[in-house]
């Protein structure tokens, strides 16, 4: 009788523990596969390849209602490599997002470590582009384009929908330390509207980061970085079996680059998997001391394209495979860069299960 009602004691417990818990979920991806790749000038590599078309990772997310129509949720999410168990960011327990937010009839406010307006993670309105920030040579961010990747010390608001349309502003207050003063922080400002409604999905960006912190990195004589600036735009119409996309990006880095870059893409259903195909033009103006692997010095008129296509075919619900080719040429100062986002191929095959 005792052990019976000991049993039924610790039933109880567990019972309550998974109630009180339910809204708390564990979710991840898993994506390794094997990536052939050359670089212009450099030799042909085989190598097992983490994250290529969607980052590993592992998470846990949960919200909480507070009643009158708000809410309080988390997100903690962690990237390792599938290929040799490693944290994807070394000493960093949730690299890929640490984030706190609170929900109502005033939009969503949060705060904590997220990606920018215009990269990946909750906070992200990116559009436009088929492949994303993903896909290696293909990603949006890729070597030949500008971008803010995921950040520190991060305040974010989103307003409630108006007719489709959302208001969105980003701060950080320094993007990986905000322990000096506030002049010596590098701080990154985000400013979009975004509009979903119908077939239409649209978004338009404007981001900067001051570069303040690095004044008390130089060297004496070094002349202090200037801010960047980079505007995104994004436009999809959902035709049914097919999107197309555009997407335009303007950049003015700290470094003297001034670059246009112009994406064509599209993503369709095609025998029971995603197809996904994309092209890409870059020109302008590069005075960076150092592009690409090979340290190559630049000072001029720079230019590249790429093309891309990918497909994932579904074999459950969770367990996809996936394949992708893509290839980038580039000319005048960027010619002789060795590095495949510029000059070189890549071919990727493998596999994502999602639980």
């Amino acid at each position: 009788m005792k052990k019976t009602l000991i049993a039924m004691g610790v039933l109880g417990a567990f019972s309550s523990l998974a109630f009180a818990a339910s809204n708390v979920t564990l979710y991840g991806i898993i994506e390794e596969g094997v990536i052939v790749q050359k670089a212009k000038h450099g030799d042909n590599k085989v190598e097992l390849n983490s994250g290529f078309g969607q980052g590993s990772r592992w998470g846990i997310k949960g919200v909480e209602d507070l009643g009158n129509g708000y809410s309080a949720g988390f997100v903690l999410e962690q990237g390792f490599n599938a290929d040799n168990g490693n944290e994807a960011t070394s000493e960093k327990a949730f690299n890929r997002e640490s984030f706190l937010y609170v929900k109502g009839g005033f939009g969503s406010f949060g705060f904590g470590r997220t990606g920018a307006l215009s990269f990946a993670q909750t906070q992200a309105i990116l559009t436009g582009w088929a492949f994303g920030t993903s896909y290696g040579a293909s990603s949006w961010q890729s070597a030949i384009a500008n971008n803010f990747s995921r950040m520190d010390n991060v305040l974010s608001y989103a307003t409630p929908s108006f007719n489709g349309f959302t208001g969105h502003v980003m701060y950080s207050n320094g993007l990986t330390s905000d322990s000096e003063k506030w002049s010596d922080n590098n701080h990154y400002y985000g400013i979009g509207i975004k509009y979903q409604a119908n077939a239409i999905k649209s978004s338009l960006i404007f981001e900067a980061a001051d570069n303040k912190g690095t004044k008390t990195e130089l060297a004496a004589g070094e002349a202090a970085k200037k801010p960047i600036y980079v505007i995104n735009y994004g436009l999809e119409y959902n035709l049914g079996s097919w999107t197309p996309m555009f997407a335009y990006q303007f950049a003015h880095q700290n470094n003297g680059r001034r670059t246009h870059m112009f994406g064509l893409s599209a993503s369709a259903q095609v025998a029971g998997g995603k197809a996904m195909l994309g092209a890409r033009y870059v020109f302008g103006k590069d005075y960076a001391k150092k592009v690409g692997a090979n340290e190559v010095a630049v000072d001029g008129d720079v230019r590249a394209w790429t093309i891309g296509a990918a497909y994932e075919y579904p074999l459950s619900k969770r367990t996809a495979v996936k394949a992708y080719a893509g290839y980038a040429d580039s000319g005048k100062e960027w010619k002789e860069v060795e590095d495949v986002a510029y000059n070189g191929y890549q071919v990727y095959l493998g596999m994502r299960h999602s639980f």
